[in-house]
């Protein structure tokens, strides 16, 4: 069961990052350009926030059936932090992807009650942007998507 959620993570977490790029461009360009929120863009926004948090359920169960769980019990927490590889699939990225997911469900949710499209586009572009560039410092590069 570990390595058929591991592979659904890692291939979940390629449309994941696909729709946020294309979520938080839209929202750059269209916010740079002063052109108005449409229903495209909700959907958009919409689309991301559902992906990344079927991302989030996901990793969840994958943390919670992973053999690495365990070190926690072999190592205690300072010996988990004391190594690099261990604190990464351990304690950052799971910690870092749910402020992720989290600031994605702020931002959509901050969005919908702004009353102008600067505002609405503005906030998305914000918040899913932050939330990319948490994404992308946490994904364990060296062994991705394996």
């Amino acid at each position: 069961m570990y390595n058929t959620v591991k592979i659904i993570h890692s291939y979940w977490a390629y449309l994941v990052l696909l729709v946020l790029i294309i979520a938080s461009i839209n929202a750059i360009m269209k916010s740079l350009r002063g052109k108005e929120y449409e229903a495209k863009d909700f959907r958009i926004s919409l689309f991301t926030l559902i992906i990344s948090h079927i991302q989030l359920l996901i990793g969840l169960l994958l943390y919670f059936v992973s053999p690495r769980l365990e070190l926690f019990a072999e190592l205690g927490m300072g010996g988990v932090m004391k190594d690099a590889v261990h604190r990464l699939y351990l304690v950052e990225h799971p910690l870092i992807n749910i402020i992720a997911v989290a600031l994605i469900t702020i931002g959509y949710s901050k969005h919908k009650k702004k009353l102008t499209s600067k505002y609405k586009l503005k906030t998305i572009a914000v918040f899913y942007t932050i939330a990319l560039v948490l994404f992308l410092s946490r994904i364990p590069w060296a062994v991705w998507p394996n």
